[in-house]
């Protein structure tokens, strides 16, 4: 029965899709891994495409099931998976509820500006509601700074759950993710890839 991580982020443009992907391919290289794209976007979906012309790339099963079709699918990536990680729309629609629903994490990517901030209140009532576990993280975001640290502030005093990792903005993943890999794939010895190992660190604390 696969663990579900869902990625989730009311505002566009904060790096869910690019998180999701980075997650999957890392996690691939020990786990059965299937990815759920339901974004409208489809920019999962076309990542996977690239992935599968990569000779070497691990495999990743991908499903774009969405409407009345996504329960089902849901149920049926569950039996056969280790993690189902779920790239979901960036507004509260029902697919949106479903896949915060059937979440055992929601992932919130929070980039440290305050549109991002506004947005991610609106997903974590969400997950409030759903009973679902959630935490916000750090993407795209520079390494100090007074925007951040103002940001990181607010969550703080609003009693918001946020992972100790973070995720800089490094142009090595996005030159990984245009290749359909990961950066673990393309630079494991970078910081790029040393920060995504530490959130999923810290993910795999929260799991078990």
């Amino acid at each position: 029965m696969a663990v579900i991580i869902t990625v989730a982020q009311q505002k566009g443009g904060a790096g869910k899709t690019t998180l999701a992907a980075n997650l999957a391919a890392a996690l691939a290289a020990e786990r059965r891994v299937a990815v759920l794209d339901i974004d409208p976007q489809r920019s999962l979906a076309r990542w996977h495409a690239l992935r599968a012309a990569q000779s070497g790339a691990v495999p990743l099963a991908l499903s774009d099931a969405a409407g009345w079709r996504l329960a089902g699918e849901l149920d049926r990536l569950r039996q056969g998976h280790d993690i189902l990680l779920i790239d979901s729309p960036p507004q509260i629609a029902t697919e949106s509820r479903i896949a915060v629903r059937a979440a055992d994490l929601v992932l919130v990517p929070l980039q440290p500006s305050p549109p991002d901030l506004w947005a991610a209140e609106g997903t974590l009532a969400l997950a409030a509601a759903e009973r679902r576990p959630a935490r916000l993280l750090f993407n795209r975001a520079p390494a100090a700074g007074r925007l951040r640290a103002e940001v990181a502030a607010e969550v703080a005093r609003r009693g918001w759950p946020l992972l100790a990792a973070a995720l800089g903005n490094r142009a090595a993943i996005a030159a990984a993710f245009a290749r359909g890999l990961g950066i673990t794939e393309t630079a494991p010895k970078s910081v790029a890839a040393a920060e995504l190992r530490a959130v999923l660190a810290e993910v795999g604390r929260l799991l078990r």
